[in-house]
């Protein structure tokens, strides 16, 4: 008996969660439980998104995330396997620095600025992060210093 296979088709954008938070809210009737998600897009060619989604289910809720993430995505100039120039961004508490690094010492990132320069396809960068240890703050600051780039 020959099953019909589909054809494996190759997504144009990786997607990563990056962190799921449980909401909860009291109301008169009890606690209303929601999720919040979120997530980053990249096609590892020099596109990056974040989204945040938020629902009752963490599935839609990354669905949400997904598609704002798509809408919203930003162009990064790359410069070989790394990044053109140091830059240094402060986006409320969270303050990240970016350096090209040379090729062949791969991504020196902690945490949530690792999964965005992943997504964006950079493969040599050395990063830190100062100020807040807050996923959401730290994947944000990160693409702003991202927009920064010429």
């Amino acid at each position: 008996m020959a099953r019909y296979e589909e054809p494996r088709v190759e997504k144009e954008f990786e997607e990563k969660v990056v962190q799921v938070n449980r909401v909860s809210k009291k109301t008169k009737g009890g606690n209303r439980i929601s999720f919040s998600v979120l997530v980053v897009v990249g096609d590892k060619k020099g596109r990056v998104g974040v989204g945040l989604g938020k629902s009752k289910e963490v599935a839609s809720g990354v669905a949400k995330a997904v598609s704002y993430a798509k809408k919203h995505l930003i162009t990064v100039p790359l410069k070989g396997t790394t990044i053109p120039h140091d830059v240094r961004v402060k986006l409320g508490a969270a303050e990240v620095l970016l350096k090209p690094a040379p090729t062949g010492s791969g991504l020196i990132a902690g945490g949530a600025v690792r999964v965005v320069v992943e997504a964006v396809g950079v493969r040599d960068i050395s990063s830190k992060v100062l100020g807040t240890n807050n996923k959401a703050s730290n994947v944000y600051a990160c693409l702003e210093a991202l927009k920064k780039l010429r």
